[in-house]
């Protein structure tokens, strides 16, 4: 399957779930967590709009822009949300924070001043084990301002 990620055109073998085929590719930021769609470890943009991996066919993104946690910043050029997330030591096991930050960063992308309740709806699907919830809100806030 053809489409792009992080902004170069990849073609990927199909019959797997999406999340597999990126882990294949050499991609760690998405993670398998649940498996079930449940947990949001998984999580990348799909033509802006954060979806789960796990169970999504690498068909169901052929001709999009997938986007994952490698493709929204670098050392050099780190996206703002990931500044943020360093700055208020958002995660311990940082298990769950790179589909926290693609959640984030789409939302930030359709609406750039949302408000406190609009990233805590889009941050609802995720689970964080480690209970880092209140740095994490403190993180994509800080990342608005």
């Amino acid at each position: 399957m053809s489409f792009s990620l992080n902004g170069a055109e990849v073609t990927l073998p199909g019959g797997s779930s999406l999340l597999l085929a990126l882990r294949e590719h050499g991609l760690n930021g998405p993670r398998l967590g649940c498996g079930e769609e449940a947990c949001g470890a998984c999580h990348v943009l799909v033509d802006g709009v954060s979806v789960p991996t796990c169970a999504l066919p690498v068909e169901a993104v052929a001709g999009k822009a997938v986007i994952t946690l490698e493709g929204l910043g670098n050392e050099a050029n780190p996206h703002p949300l990931q500044t943020a997330f360093l700055a208020e030591q958002a995660g311990q096991c940082a298990y769950c924070l790179s589909g926290i930050m693609i959640s984030a960063a789409g939302l930030l992308a359709r609406e750039p001043r949302p408000s406190e309740a609009m990233v805590r709806a889009a941050l609802q699907p995720h689970l964080c084990r480690c209970h880092s919830h209140n740095r994490i809100l403190r993180a994509v806030m800080r990342a608005i301002a």
